[in-house]
């Protein structure tokens, strides 16, 4: 089943940054992964973030129906419970450009680091790097850091393994609290996955509430490296375009 988390977000209209800025979240079930769609109102270019193959068509009729002009699907790391629409999209949205981490091992058009920004319309998200769950994972944060976009670094109340594809517990600990919990309270967490139906948090709560992050670092290695979790099932499945020389290959 697919359903759009907030059809009203696209009539979002505040002071400031987000006045003309327009953000989108929707949800596949089956891996539980949110897709974002952020657009300039203005001028209609849009980026997407996490997109997934089994709502490729879903997306882009949303994406034509609002008339916006898509340029960069970007993907906060490579997953290993779903396969990226990136590819595709790619086949079907003329000009539009991949977009990952550098240090991900995948192939893309833009190949991302710490401080880079990724431009739509008047906005941009501006790319910090937060390694831990991937050594490719990225947290995506628009201009005025009202919103974040935190891949599975950081999730509502918990964050991403790190016992699989170059997790690693002590570097996800730093990441998440030297550049996420480094935001400000009010800034809005809009992670890659939730499993109870939640749809947004913010840096202060995670901050606070997190039961996992709130640790010290040992507890929270210690509890990481304890987890015991099956392997995601579809790890090592190839993608629809974008490529990588990593076992997994889910980018």
């Amino acid at each position: 089943m697919v359903q759009y988390i907030s059809r009203s977000l696209w009539n979002l209209c505040q002071k400031g940054f987000r006045q003309f800025l327009s953000q989108k979240g929707l949800f596949e079930s089956e891996s539980s992964t949110y897709t974002y769609l952020l657009a300039d109102t203005n001028t209609k270019e849009a980026v997407i973030i996490d997109p997934v193959l089994e709502t490729v068509d879903r997306d882009l009729k949303l994406i034509k129906e609002l008339g916006l002009n898509l340029t960069v699907a970007v993907n906060t790391h490579c997953h290993a419970d779903h396969i990226t629409s990136t590819g595709l999209m790619k086949q079907r949205v003329a000009g539009l450009k991949s977009a990952i981490s550098k240090f991900s091992g995948a192939t893309a058009d833009i190949h991302l680091t710490e401080g880079d920004n990724i431009p739509f319309g008047r906005h941009s998200l501006t790319v910090k790097e937060t390694p831990g769950h991937t050594d490719g994972c990225i947290t995506l944060v628009t201009g005025d850091q009202t919103m974040a976009f935190t891949g599975d670094a950081l999730l509502i109340r918990g964050c991403g393994r790190t016992d699989f594809q170059q997790g690693c517990a002590e570097k996800l600990y730093h990441s998440v609290h030297e550049k996420i919990f480094t935001l400000p309270d009010e800034c809005l967490i809009y992670p890659a996955h939730d499993y109870l139906g939640q749809t947004v948090s913010t840096v202060g709560e995670e901050r606070k509430f997190n039961p996992r992050l709130t640790k010290s670092m040992e507890e929270f290695v210690e509890l990481m490296n304890n987890l015991n979790l099956p392997k995601p099932k579809k790890i090592g499945m190839k993608d629809s375009g974008i490529s990588t020389s990593a076992n997994n290959h889910l980018c």
